[in-house]
């Protein structure tokens, strides 16, 4: 399979902006919508932890709601999928033995040789908690995937807006994430942008490339 191109790439990443109104009437095909899906699936994580849950958000009651929870901005409510970043809070030995196991499942490797490697994590882990920064740590993590999900988005011509003016405390409750062991982090809408949605045609800022590039 041939790379996607250098044109191509930056014409796609020059066509995305963070889209503030969306056409509520179009919406992502659902072979589309698995291809973004898959996406997130693959996205890096610290030692392929994937300390997340991506909540996909398309019932219209709920988008409702999670617009009431978003200072009334209109992206929850007129995308056509919502997509709700949650961190595993206090990521735990379960959550480290879990990974192993998906290891061996995956790669076909007997567990024992794995030991390493389940250690490792799990004084990372340990360190992380003793310095108070563990939960810190993996909420970084869910940019990443945050990121590749625009990015993913834009190369198929997808719109979408990261959000981080919500009320995290009333997604969770809305989602049901508040019994659970993952809270709301970011989210992100996906969709088509609506036709008179100004900054379609706004020109995108950024500081030349010799003010942020530093070759060493």
């Amino acid at each position: 399979m041939q790379p996607v191109s250098h044109a191509t790439l930056l014409h796609q990443l020059n066509w995305r902006y963070a889209t503030q109104r969306f056409d509520p009437a179009r919406k992502i095909p659902d072979a589309d919508w698995h291809a973004l899906e898959q996406a997130l699936i693959l996205a890096p994580s610290s030692i392929g932890l994937q300390p997340w849950k991506f909540v996909v958000v398309t019932d219209p009651a709920v988008k409702v709601s999670l617009r009431a929870a978003s200072w009334r901005q209109p992206q929850p409510e007129e995308c056509s999928h919502f997509v709700v970043f949650a961190v595993r809070k206090d990521l735990d030995a379960a959550h480290v033995e879990r990974h192993v196991d998906r290891i061996v499942e995956v790669r076909g490797v007997a567990k024992e040789t794995l030991e390493k490697f389940r250690g490792m994590t799990l004084r990372n882990l340990d360190r992380a908690r003793a310095e108070g920064r563990l939960d810190t740590w993996q909420t970084h993590q869910v940019y990443i995937a945050l990121g590749q999900f625009m990015a993913s988005a834009a190369m198929v011509g997808i719109d979408t807006c990261p959000m981080e003016g919500i009320e995290l405390a009333k997604f969770d409750q809305i989602l049901g994430l508040e019994i659970t062991d993952y809270t709301t982090v970011v989210a992100c809408a996906a969709g088509y942008r609506a036709a008179d949605d100004k900054y379609a045609t706004t020109k995108k800022v950024r500081f030349k490339s010799e003010d942020v590039i530093v070759r060493v």
